[in-house]
C-alpha cells in the first residue's frame, strides 16, 4: 500500500488516518527522502506511537525545489475536444520554472497583466530514479522510475499564453503549480491501479473537471519514454500529464476559428478575448479552488487541495 508523506517547516510526516508520525530523517529534499525509504516505512509502520493531527499541521509542498517540472501538453481526449482537436495529437511537452511551485493551501496570485486565469488539475509524477536520455520505460518497470504521485494544478495566464504563443511564462509566475498536500509514495502493487485515479476539480463548489487517468491519451510510461529522448530527469523531479476537459479555456466553434484565421493577429485576439469576457469560469480574487485525485476504494489517495484566488497587490 502506498503511504502518505507530508511535508512541513518542521520536516517529514507518515500519513495514518487523520494523525501523522515524524519521519526520523535528515532529508531536506525530496529526493534525500525518497532515498530514505526505510525511515518513512519504519515511522507508517508505528505501532505505538499516537503521532499529530494532521489538521494541526501547515503543509508545504511536498516537492522541494528547485527542480525540473516538465508537463504534457492536452493529454486527455475530453481536454482535447475541448480546445478543437481532431485526429492523431503528436505528444508534446513543456517546461515550468521550479519558482510556480507552492503549497496545497497557498493563495494562488494573479498578476495585475493577467486577464484570465485558468486551472488545470493535473496528476504530477515524482521521480524517483535518475532518467538518463534513451530509456524506454515499460509499464512493468515504471515502478523502478516513479517513486511517487501529487496533486498539482497547472495555472495558465491564457492571455499571456495565446498572444505569444508559447507556454514557459504564462504557466510560469510564483504560486502557479500549486502541489500536494500528500506525496504518495507507491509500492510495486500499486502501479496496477493508476487507471482508477480520478481527478477532480471545483470552483466555490462548482465542479469543473472530473476524469480518470483511463481518459489520458498518453500513459506515464509512454510519456517518460517519449520525454528521455531529449530530457533528463532526477530523483525528485516532477511531471505534470495533463489536465482532462473542463477548464475555462475553451476552443471557438469552427466557423468562428476560420473568420478568425482571416483577420490580422491583433484584431482576431481582440475579439477571441472580448467573447472571453464573457465567460464565468475564469478565476477571480476571491474564489476557492478545490482538487482532490484519489482512486474509488482510497488505495491511493492524495489528500485536498484548498487554494484561494487573490489579485497582486
Amino acid at each position: 500500500m502506498s503511504t502518505n508523506v507530508l511535508r512541513t517547516t518542521d520536516g517529514w510526516w507518515a500519513v495514518r488516518g487523520d494523525r501523522a508520525i515524524r519521519i526520523e530523517t535528515k532529508a531536506a529534499t525530496t529526493a534525500e527522502l525518497i532515498a530514505d525509504r526505510d525511515a518513512v516505512r519504519e515511522a507508517a509502520a508505528a505501532s505505538d506511537a499516537t503521532g499529530t493531527p494532521v489538521a494541526d499541521l501547515a503543509a508545504l509542498s511536498p516537492v522541494t525545489t528547485p527542480c525540473r517540472v516538465v508537463a504534457q501538453m492536452v493529454n486527455y481526449r475530453s481536454h482535447a475536444r475541448d480546445s478543437g482537436f481532431t485526429g492523431e495529437i503528436p505528444p508534446t511537452f513543456f517546461r515550468k520554472a521550479s519558482g510556480s511551485v507552492s503549497g496545497p493551501a497557498d493563495t494562488v496570485v494573479r498578476p495585475s497583466h493577467v486577464k484570465f486565469l485558468d486551472y488545470e488539475i493535473e496528476l504530477g509524477l515524482v521521480m524517483g530514479a535518475p532518467l538518463p536520455l534513451g530509456t524506454v520505460v515499460t509499464e512493468q518497470d515504471l515502478p523502478s522510475y516513479v517513486a511517487g504521485l501529487v496533486i498539482t494544478n497547472d495555472v495558465s495566464a491564457r492571455d499571456v499564453q495565446l498572444t505569444k504563443t508559447q507556454f514557459y511564462e504564462s504557466k510560469s509566475y510564483p504560486t502557479f503549480t500549486p502541489t500536494g498536500p500528500y506525496l504518495a509514495l507507491l509500492e510495486p502493487e500499486d502501479f496496477a491501479h493508476l487507471l482508477n485515479l480520478r481527478l477532480r476539480l471545483s470552483v466555490n463548489g462548482d465542479l469543473r473537471q472530473d476524469r480518470t487517468l483511463a481518459d489520458m491519451i498518453v500513459r506515464p510510461a509512454e510519456a517518460l519514454t517519449l520525454l528521455a529522448r531529449f530530457q533528463t530527469l532526477d530523483p525528485g523531479d516532477l511531471l505534470l500529464t495533463g489536465t482532462p476537459g473542463g477548464t475555462a479555456l475553451k476552443a471557438p466553434p469552427k466557423a468562428v476559428e476560420k473568420i478568425g484565421a482571416l483577420l490580422p493577429p491583433a484584431v482576431k485576439w481582440k475579439a477571441f478575448f472580448k467573447s472571453q469576457a464573457r465567460n464565468p469560469h475564469y478565476l477571480h480574487a476571491g474564489d476557492l479552488i478545490t482538487a482532490t485525485i484519489a482512486t474509488p476504494d482510497g488505495r491511493i489517495d492524495l489528500g485536498e487541495q484548498r487554494t484561494a484566488v487573490a489579485d497582486a497587490k
